[in-house]
């Protein structure tokens, strides 16, 4: 089931689904494992550029190579703009803390106060993936089995995929989207409780 707002396709999976990130079980996987980088804005690309220098530091030997050699990022199958990846496996922008836990060099050196860029949409976003049409944009929750212990920590603190995500999907389509989004899960819980 799909649920239009405004100009978005939502999967009601966005409603169904729990899921919050347990970084201690999980150690950053969706940094390492995947098929390619992270999926990148136009303007994104940009802002990575800028923010390349202040973010080096933050970065492995490895992923300063790799950002040398090929840039900050490439140009996927689908022939869009993702983050440059080490030996096709972690993210460029990612390290490492002493238990092998992922973490975005982007993302730190913004806490740190370097940066005004906190990272890519695509990442704050995750597990939704956007996906951009001509009059629409599609909001689709990808289940992943990297996730799993995600899943189960919502499951355990009963937050759902939209709640847990209320910051990046209101940083990227507004309150009003983030408030329909509300109206939507309640009038499903309204109905589901009248057909008990």
């Amino acid at each position: 089931m799909l649920v239009e707002i405004e100009d978005k396709l939502v999967s009601a999976d966005l409603f169904k689904e729990k899921f919050v990130c347990d970084l201690s079980v999980c150690k950053g996987a969706c940094c390492v494992e995947g098929d390619d980088g992270a999926p990148l804005k136009k303007d994104e690309i940009e802002k990575l550029q800028d923010v390349y220098e202040t973010v080096k530091p933050y970065m492995t030997d490895a992923g300063i190579k790799a950002v040398e050699e090929k840039g900050v990022y490439y140009l996927d199958r689908f022939d869009e703009p993702v983050t440059t990846l080490v030996e096709g496996r972690a993210c460029a922008f990612a390290n490492f803390d002493k238990d092998g836990t992922a973490k975005c060099g982007i993302e730190q050196a913004y806490r740190d106060g370097k940066t005004e860029w906190k990272k890519p949409i695509s990442c704050e976003l995750f597990p939704v993936r956007a996906k951009q049409y001509k009059s629409f944009t599609a909001l689709n929750y990808e289940e992943i089995d990297i996730c799993k212990p995600a899943c189960a920590c919502g499951e355990r603190l009963n937050v759902k995929v939209y709640q847990f995500l209320k910051e990046p999907l209101t940083k990227a389509y507004g309150e009003n989207f983030f408030q329909e989004l509300k109206l939507v899960d309640q009038a499903i819980e309204n109905k589901e409780s009248e057909n008990e």
